[in-house]
């Protein structure tokens, strides 16, 4: 069954939260999930930012509903690395 193993994705979000709130909460939610977060641009009152987000399985539709509740927006998904695992035989 194919698994999602890493996504990037092109963020808009309010300043508040801090990235680092912002990338504390994803992790918090998804606990398999490693989180990083670089700003690209910053206007007045967003900050457009790239989210790397690596794990195994990672749970796409939720990590996308986290960011929505903490005021960010999905503009496009930039990248994705999926792993077909096998089931096992027993």
């Amino acid at each position: 069954m194919p698994q999602l193993n890493r996504i990037v994705l092109d963020v808009l979000k309010p300043h508040q939260p801090s990235i680092l709130e912002f990338a504390s909460t994803i992790a918090d939610q998804h606990p398999n999930c490693q989180v990083k977060i670089t700003v690209s641009e910053v206007d007045e009152k967003t900050e457009t930012t790239i989210i790397t987000i690596e794990g195994d399985n990672i749970p796409y539709q939720a990590i996308a509903e986290t960011i929505s509740n903490l005021g960010g927006s999905i503009h496009s998904i930039d990248e994705v690395a999926v792993n077909n695992v096998a089931k096992s035989e027993t």
